[in-house]
């Protein structure tokens, strides 16, 4: 059609208003939050009230505390800014202070606190800051700043990771008590693995002097990293194939921690008897892609099978193929598809025997052909996979992959993001609680103060 004939483009319209119930349920909103707030400021009269009536007993000494003065205290929550007057007590004794209505509350002066600091901590676990704030104006009906979801962020983070790292040395003490264990299971599946993050290299922090903008971070190139160790325990019974192939996993524990080999298994033993799964019979199944940390650690468990993941198994067999017959040639397809046949076979004896008989001509060849006789020899106790296969143990290590992608790839690892090893110890702990189910405990953790 020529161009004078065809028709101009038509624009794309919106309808001229939101749509009647929208505006209704955003009317009910406006009118009931001050109404709320209203009902919520009662309610913390009446508790201040009741604390008022009988003096406190100093915990140090144990005599009756004397109300020295009652200040007027705010702090913000889910509904708007709360006031009420706080007493003072002291202890003529000792010279102990306190002030149990803000214990009991467990909230402090000018801070953000209760629920609404928990939903700002849950956004800041799934989305950059800026865009944590940004939901909370969408979601909450809350303008706040990055700097304000940062602070809330740290502080309820420092709390779950403090109580993590708690729990991680109670456990270790061979005095603690850990869950029931009479319906311990009779296998569990444990895969451990590490991935890299980039940090910050500065030593301090960066302060505005006067007018003048905050100086660049260092280029990423002058960066270094940190290995944020995961680790998954599931229950092979809980396995289903969702398609042909294709198995996914109906429950899984995730552990984490930007810490050291014996930081992240103490976590997991600590894991695994607070779930009641580390029974005296039990079977712990370890899954790891032969790095010799995990395997050091994996004889903690007395009762244990350890596995070399099948597909770093493979990945080895790939590099010796590409070198003896080119990247991608049809031949280095078929030799890998027998050795991953054999493999899942239970033979690789013989796939070791049949490599020794090769005669590469290259030093380069023959170097990476002693690499790949060498891993196989070392780990092959652990690459019994037929065995495994039968057993329903599984062979692979897509958990733990899986769970780097979910705790840390998804968060942490986005463009441009360095984090200081407080902000992603923090960050961490509070996306743990998040993907394993556990975001109620949040609600029995106090706030911690941070620098």
């Amino acid at each position: 059609m020529p161009e004078s004939q065809s028709l101009p483009p038509v624009r794309p319209m919106l309808a001229e208003h939101p749509s009647q119930f929208l505006l209704l349920e955003r009317v009910v909103e406006d009118e009931f939050r001050p109404r709320m707030l209203q009902e919520l400021q009662g309610r913390v009269n009446e508790l201040a009230e009741t604390t008022r009536a009988k003096p406190p007993v100093c915990a140090h000494c144990g005599r009756v505390m004397i109300c020295q003065d009652v200040r007027p205290v705010s702090w913000w929550a889910r509904f708007g800014r709360l006031r009420v007057g706080v007493p003072r007590y002291r202890c003529p004794a000792c010279g102990f202070e306190c002030r149990p209505l803000l214990d009991l509350l467990g909230v402090e002066p000018g801070r953000i606190s209760g629920s609404l600091a928990r939903l700002l901590a849950l956004l800041a676990a799934v989305a950059p800051y800026p865009m944590a704030a940004h939901l909370a104006g969408l979601l909450l009906g809350v303008r706040i700043s990055p700097m304000g979801v940062w602070r809330v962020a740290q502080r309820l983070g420092q709390a779950a990771a403090s109580y993590s790292e708690a729990l991680s040395q109670y456990h270790a003490d061979s005095r603690s008590e850990g869950a029931p264990t009479d319906k311990a299971p009779a296998t569990v599946v444990l895969s451990v693995d590490g991935c890299s993050l980039g940090m910050q290299v500065r030593t301090r922090r960066r302060r505005r002097t006067g007018t003048d903008p905050l100086p660049p971070l260092p280029p990423v190139e002058q960066g270094h990293f940190r290995e944020v160790k995961t680790g998954v325990l599931l229950l092979p019974e809980e396995r289903v194939e969702t398609s042909p192939g294709r198995r996914s996993v109906v429950r899984r524990f995730l552990v984490s921690c930007l810490g050291d080999a014996d930081a992240i298994f103490h976590r997991l033993y600590a894991q695994l008897r607070e779930l009641g799964w580390l029974g005296s019979n039990t079977m712990v199944v370890i899954v790891g892609d032969g790095a010799e940390w995990i395997w050091n650690r994996a004889a903690w468990f007395i009762h244990r099978c350890e596995i070399l993941d099948f597909w770093h198994a493979m990945e080895h067999a790939w590099e010796f193929a590409r070198l003896r017959y080119g990247d991608g040639s049809q031949q280095a397809d078929q030799w890998v598809r027998q050795i991953g046949i054999d493999l899942k076979a239970g033979k690789v004896e013989q796939i070791i025997v049949r490599l020794k008989r090769l005669r590469p001509q290259s030093p380069q060849l023959r170097e990476s052909l002693d690499s790949l006789i060498r891993y196989y020899s070392e780990n092959a106790a652990r690459m019994r996979y037929d065995e495994y296969l039968r057993l329903g143990y599984g062979i692979g290590s897509g958990a733990v992959e899986s769970a780097h992608k979910q705790v840390v790839h998804a968060r942490l690892r986005q463009a441009g993001m360095r984090w200081s090893e407080a902000g992603a110890h923090r960050l961490l702990a509070l996306r743990l609680l998040l993907l394993n189910g556990n975001w109620a405990v949040l609600d029995r953790l106090a706030m911690v103060p941070v620098a």
